[in-house]
């Protein structure tokens, strides 16, 4: 995936995970550090169904765009679930299980983007 198609998918998601009310949606650029992906974004829920209605709603805005994931895992416990459609790859958590892998944390040293301007802040 192109890295304009990148940051175009991100604010698919980003859109979509707003209008699920998810909360402290986080959007790191890692793709001077890691070949991973050109973003992660990462979000919480505050029960099993807001997060399940979460991941509902990235896949079918990405969808509609012409985005198809190439892998979703952890759908079915609904604590951690990631969506990769290979240039972003979407963390959608619950709470605790947020707080427990701190993944802001662990890529601190990726570009944190404001999720709703997608411009640069302080890490």
């Amino acid at each position: 995936m192109l890295k304009e198609e990148s940051r175009k998918l991100v604010e698919i998601i980003v859109a979509a995970l707003d209008e699920k009310k998810a909360e402290h949606i986080e959007v790191i650029e890692i793709d001077k550090i890691s070949s991973l992906a050109d973003y992660f974004v990462i979000a919480n829920g505050t029960n099993a169904s807001q997060t399940e209605a979460m991941v509902d709603a990235v896949e079918e805005s990405a969808a509609k765009n012409g985005f198809t994931p190439d892998h979703t895992e952890g759908r079915r416990n609904a604590n951690w679930t990631l969506i990769d459609f290979k240039g972003v790859v979407v963390h959608i958590f619950d709470e605790e299980a947020r707080q427990f892998y701190d993944l802001a944390r662990i890529w601190q040293d990726g570009n944190h983007l404001d999720p709703h301007t997608l411009k640069e802040t302080e890490a």
